[in-house]
């Protein structure tokens, strides 16, 4: 039998989905990327932001219609979208036949065994409980990097936000379970960690009344195999100066840290129900960049929130035009129900939302490039992600760039490479947000 699994979101529903796919694997079932071959559809749905919502609406419809059309014999709904929206997917489209929340992706086996069996399920289990799955995942990442998640769920109720409502409140993952899955993940050519939750830095808070990422990253570091390790999503208010020293002191973590920090205007924070104002950042953006002189940051921005104005804009324009992210990318606002700002009264129109997010990132090009030509002259360790059709060329990542958000450099070489193979480049040549270079002995600076 043959089950065709669709991912959508962020990269912690891949996890759960790849968890899915372990357990899926374990009892035998085989896996196929063409619709038309599969005998059961999963789709793991996000809904964070209206696009994301469109996306999946769309996803589970189209599925709909292949099981009307084809040779499907199941399509079961599982991830946010499931958990915000349960009744109205069983009510609205009677071709889903199965649907799980966001705590419950461990019982996909039992779920998809009963629908087979001719019932239709609905299973839904305390929000704050966090699944324990000990069969190992299918990592679909291609091998050689692969998301670890730390923690579930969040508690700090911004005011745009529907998270915590579909993920619970925050729960760490227990070390020891997080050690044995980077050893397993190392044991199958793992070799880059990308540490991912809504919120990294409170890592720990819960099980051992402390921020603990500095210890977790430390034990990672021990990992045999492990060469890379990444964190995302870090909160500036909780980034502490013993992470800045483990950073700086081990070799293995990445010189790069992901800070969403959603906005520069006070006022325009304080409404966000944000927990910072322009003047911790600026003083934590400095306290990360005298300490780590060549740390990569990569930011997200919100334009557009509702109360926002020009000088609003103009002050994140000159924020960003000042702090030189290296990264840094910006959604429209989406105008999320049951969140406090969907029912704000200064709605900013549409519009005006992507003018605004236009006009931020065109100067984030700028910025982009200007950063991407100090790095000629340059020699950097790259992780070969793969090869260029038909040319001696291959494509990779150094350590300011995380996958499937930024950018690449380009090798030309006559070498024989394999994705995941590490080596040293000297670039010659940048673009807005890529590099190119060429192989060489030099050591990395």
């Amino acid at each position: 039998m043959n089950i065709l699994f669709i991912s959508l979101g962020c990269d912690k529903n891949l996890v759960d989905s790849e968890v899915m796919l372990g357990l899926l694997s374990n009892k035998g079932y085989a896996f196929t990327d063409d619709e038309t071959e599969a005998d059961v559809i999963v789709v793991n749905t996000c809904c964070f932001i209206g696009d994301a919502k469109e996306e999946s609406v769309n996803t589970i419809l189209e599925m709909a219609e292949l099981k009307k059309e084809g040779r499907c014999k199941a399509l079961i709904v599982t991830g946010c979208m499931a958990q915000r929206y349960k009744q109205e997917i069983l009510d609205e489209i009677p071709e889903v036949d199965g649907i799980l929340g966001t705590s419950t992706y461990d019982e996909i086996s039992n779920v998809l065994k009963k629908v087979l069996g001719g019932s239709r399920e609905s299973c839904f289990h305390d929000l704050n409980a966090l699944p324990n799955v000990e069969v190992p995942r299918v990592v679909t990442t291609g091998g050689y990097y692969a998301f670890l998640k730390i923690a579930e769920g969040c508690d700090k109720r911004c005011t745009y936000c529907i998270i915590p409502d579909l993920r619970g409140s925050y729960r760490s993952v227990p070390m020891e379970r997080l050690i044995e899955e980077a050893k397993q993940l190392a044991s199958q050519g793992v070799k880059e960690l990308i540490l991912v939750a809504q919120e990294t830095t409170l890592y720990g808070i819960d099980l051992y009344k402390k921020k603990s990422l500095p210890k977790l990253l430390h034990e990672l570091c021990k990992i045999p195999g492990i060469q890379w390790i990444r964190i995302q999503y870090c909160y500036p208010e909780e980034i502490t100066q013993e992470l800045i020293e483990t950073i700086r002191e081990e070799e293995k973590v990445c010189n790069y840290l992901d800070i969403p920090i959603q906005h520069a205007s006070d006022r325009i924070l304080k409404r966000m129900g944000r927990r910072t104002n322009q003047k911790q950042l600026r003083e934590m953006i400095a306290s990360l960049r005298s300490q780590i002189p060549d740390i990569a940051l990569r930011t997200t921005l919100i334009s557009g929130f509702p109360g926002e104005t020009e000088e609003d804009q103009e002050e994140v324009m000159r924020f960003v035009d000042e702090m030189e992210f290296e990264r840094l990318g910006v959604f429209a606002y989406s105008q999320e129900e049951d969140t406090p700002a969907a029912e704000f009264p200064d709605q900013v129109p549409q519009e005006l939302k992507e003018e605004r997010r236009d006009e931020i990132m065109e100067l984030q090009q700028e910025i982009s490039y200007e950063k991407s030509q100090s790095m000629i002259g340059k020699v950097l360790e790259v992780m070969i992600e793969g090869k260029v059709a038909d040319e001696n060329a291959y494509v990779g990542r150094t350590y300011m760039d995380a996958p499937g958000v930024d950018g690449l450099i380009f090798i030309n070489t006559d070498l024989d490479l394999m994705s995941g193979d590490f080596v040293r480049a000297k670039v010659t040549g940048a673009l807005e947000y890529d590099l190119i270079g060429e192989i060489c002995d030099e050591p990395a600076q």
